[in-house]
């Protein structure tokens, strides 16, 4: 990660914070890409379970407790993540900027505006 952690929401404090929670506590040997990897996936999971069976309308208006229940599974999301990339020594702002260059190219404003079809179904 190159986000520098002299920042106070930067990446990289979260990510130095993170690694010393894990070394204290003797859990960087569990903190495999692949164990990362699923418990992402659980905690996606669970953050889906918050809006399940919600209309739209119901999962754009949560309550203040239901808010702060959907915060911590994010953060629980945030943290997995900013572990496995560490893991895997991927700049995760690098490789966001990378991929928003990539759907810029895949969906042209001018072509897709208002249509959220997947890249390959627009006429060429």
């Amino acid at each position: 990660m190159t986000d520098s952690p002299d920042r106070p929401d930067s990446l990289g404090r979260l990510n130095a914070r993170l690694l010393r929670f894990a070394r204290e506590r003797d859990w960087e040997q569990f903190h495999s890409p692949k164990n990362l990897a699923m418990a992402l996936a659980g905690e996606v999971g669970e953050l889906l379970e918050h809006f399940q069976w919600l209309t739209e309308a119901q999962s754009a208006a949560l309550d203040e407790n239901k808010k702060r229940q959907v915060s911590h599974e994010l953060a629980d999301i945030l943290l997995y993540l900013v572990r496995l990339s560490e893991r895997l020594d991927v700049d995760l702002i690098a490789a966001a900027e990378e991929k928003i260059l990539i759907n810029e190219r895949r969906y042209p404003a001018d072509k897709v505006r208002g249509d959220a079809r997947r890249a390959d179904e627009y006429p060429d």
